[in-house]
C-alpha cells in the first residue's frame, strides 16, 4: 500500500513536472515571435529562465540580431540563475560570431538544466551548443515544442539549408477566385479585420515581394500601417527584369524611409539605375529566365538569402504568384476568401493555373482556418 501511494505520489510530480516544462516553453515560443521580421538575418529566438518555479528572466532575440535571447534572459535573472532552468527555442550557439557564444554565457551563469525545442541546422552549430552544455555537467532535454519551434523558425531553416527565404504567399480572392477587376484593375476583396491581419503579417516578415505589374497597376505602399508599428515595416522588394518601377511611385518616394530593392536583369539599363540609387532604392541584378522573359526565380531567392532575409511575403501579382506555386518555392499560403463575386472577366488569382493547384493539392495541407467578420482565412502549409 505504502508503495503505491509512493507511486502515485512520484507519477503526480512526474505530471505536473512536465506541465511546468510546457507551460515555460510555450511561453519561450511566445516571446521568441516578438522578434520576428526585426532579427533577420538571425533567428527570432525566445528564452525563460526559472527557479523553483518561479520565471526569473525573460528574453527574446533583440532588432538585427543581437543581443540574443539566451543572454538576454540571464542578465535579467541576473546571480539568481544559479541552478536554475533555462528553456530556449532553439539550440543555444556555440561558435565565435559578432557576439561570444551564447552556450558559454549558460554555462557562466551556473544553468544547471536547459531544455531546448531543436537542434539548430547551422553548421557552425548542429548539435555542438547542446554537446558543449552536456560535456560542462548541465543536464539538456531536447524536442519539448518542437513542432512549432520548427514553424518559428522555418524562415532560418530553410535559408540554411536551401539557400532561400521561407516563402509565404498571400491571396485575396473573391467569391469566384479573383484577384483584381477586368484589365489589371483594383477592386476592394477584403474587410477591415482581413487588412489588419495582413498587415501584422507584413510586420512578422522580413521583406515582402510582388511584381512589375502589380506596382504599376496598383502603386502599393506595401508597408505596415497598424497604429504605432510603421518602424515594423518589412523590406520591400520589386521584381523589375528592365527597370519599369516608376520614379513617380510610392515605392520611389519612401525609399529613404523604408527599404526599396529593386530585383533586375544584368541586361538592364545603368542610367535607370542610377535614378533608382540616388532615390534610396538598392538595385539588385540577378540572372534572367530560361527561357525569357521574365528573372530567374532561383537565383532571386538566393540573392534575398544571401542579403540576410528569411521571411518572403508575396503579395503580387497572379504572374509571379503562379509562377512561385509551378516552381515549388511557396511553403506557405494565407488565402483570404471575400464575400462577393467578381465577375468572370476578373482576373484570376493564379493566372492560367487553377486556384486548385494550392487548394486540392496533394503538396499543401490545411494548418488553420478563421473567420475576419466576413472574410474567411486559411493558411496551407507545405506537406511534406
Amino acid at each position: 500500500m505504502i508503495f503505491r501511494i509512493l507511486e502515485d505520489q512520484l507519477a503526480q510530480k512526474s505530471r505536473e513536472s512536465k506541465a511546468a516544462d510546457q507551460r515555460f516553453m510555450q511561453l519561450a515560443l511566445t516571446l521568441g515571435r516578438r522578434g520576428q521580421g526585426l532579427t533577420w538575418p538571425n533567428p527570432a529566438v525566445g528564452a525563460v529562465v526559472v527557479k523553483d518555479g518561479v520565471i526569473i528572466g525573460r528574453g527574446w532575440t533583440q532588432p538585427g540580431g543581437r543581443p540574443h535571447a539566451e543572454p538576454e534572459a540571464l542578465k535579467r535573472a541576473g546571480e539568481a540563475a544559479r541552478g536554475a532552468t533555462l528553456y530556449v527555442t532553439l539550440e543555444p550557439c556555440s561558435h565565435v560570431g559578432k557576439s561570444p557564444p551564447c552556450a558559454d554565457a549558460v554555462i557562466a551563469a551556473g544553468i544547471a538544466r536547459v531544455v531546448s525545442a531543436i537542434e539548430d541546422p547551422n553548421p557552425e552549430v548542429a548539435g555542438q551548443g547542446h554537446a558543449k552544455l552536456r560535456a560542462a555537467g548541465i543536464t539538456v532535454d531536447i524536442g519539448l515544442g518542437a513542432a512549432e519551434a520548427a514553424r518559428d523558425h522555418a524562415g532560418h531553416f530553410r535559408r540554411v539549408r536551401d539557400r532561400r527565404p521561407h516563402v509565404i504567399l498571400k491571396l485575396a480572392v473573391s467569391s469566384d477566385d479573383k484577384i483584381g477587376a477586368a484589365g489589371r484593375k483594383p477592386v476592394a476583396i477584403s474587410g477591415e479585420a482581413a487588412k489588419a491581419r495582413v498587415h501584422l503579417l507584413r510586420a512578422q516578415c522580413d521583406a515582402i515581394l510582388v511584381g512589375i505589374g502589380t506596382v504599376r497597376a496598383d502603386d502599393p505602399l506595401l508597408t505596415c500601417r497598424l497604429p504605432g508599428m510603421a518602424a515594423r515595416s518589412p523590406v520591400r522588394v520589386v521584381l523589375d527584369r528592365s527597370l519599369r518601377i516608376p520614379g513617380s511611385s510610392r515605392l520611389v518616394h519612401s525609399a529613404r524611409e523604408t527599404p526599396l530593392w529593386v530585383m533586375t536583369s544584368n541586361l538592364a539599363e545603368a542610367p535607370a539605375a542610377m535614378k533608382l540609387g540616388a532615390a534610396g532604392a538598392k538595385v539588385i541584378r540577378v540572372a534572367t529566365a530560361t527561357p525569357p522573359p521574365g528573372l530567374d526565380l532561383p537565383a532571386v531567392l538566393r540573392a534575398l538569402a544571401e542579403k540576410g532575409i528569411t521571411r518572403l511575403l508575396v503579395e503580387g501579382g497572379a504572374r509571379v504568384a503562379s509562377s512561385l506555386v509551378a516552381a515549388g518555392f511557396v511553403d506557405e499560403v494565407w488565402l483570404l476568401r471575400g464575400a462577393e463575386p467578381v465577375g468572370a472577366d476578373g482576373v484570376a488569382a493564379l493566372g492560367a493555373l487553377p486556384l486548385t493547384a494550392i487548394t486540392q493539392s496533394p503538396n499543401f495541407r490545411v494548418r488553420a482556418s478563421q473567420s475576419l467578420q466576413k472574410d474567411t482565412l486559411t493558411i496551407y502549409e507545405r506537406a511534406a
